[in-house]
């Protein structure tokens, strides 16, 4: 149920992330990994039997927490504009 809940989370994540690049292409310089966190949805919903564990747990534990540093950069700017 957790793993469930997680791959979830990173569809959920990357399509917003997939939606967000299109209206905004510059986001890929300023969220460098955008690409790769898109590729990974795309892993979780169309390849479900090559999914790695220990990546998706990796990028939880590692990369997760700099991309929500990064967005919520991004965030305050744009509040900043508004």
């Amino acid at each position: 149920m957790r793993r469930a809940a997680v791959e979830r989370k990173f569809e959920i994540l990357g399509e917003a992330l997939n939606r967000a690049e299109e209206n905004a292409p510059e986001l890929t310089e300023r969220v460098p990994e955008i690409r790769r966190i898109i590729g990974m949805r795309n892993r979780i919903i169309h390849g479900y039997d090559a999914v790695d564990d220990e990546i998706v747990w990796d990028a939880v534990q590692c990369k997760i927490p700099s991309l929500l540093d990064q967005l919520s950069a991004l965030l305050g700017e744009e509040g900043e504009h508004s």
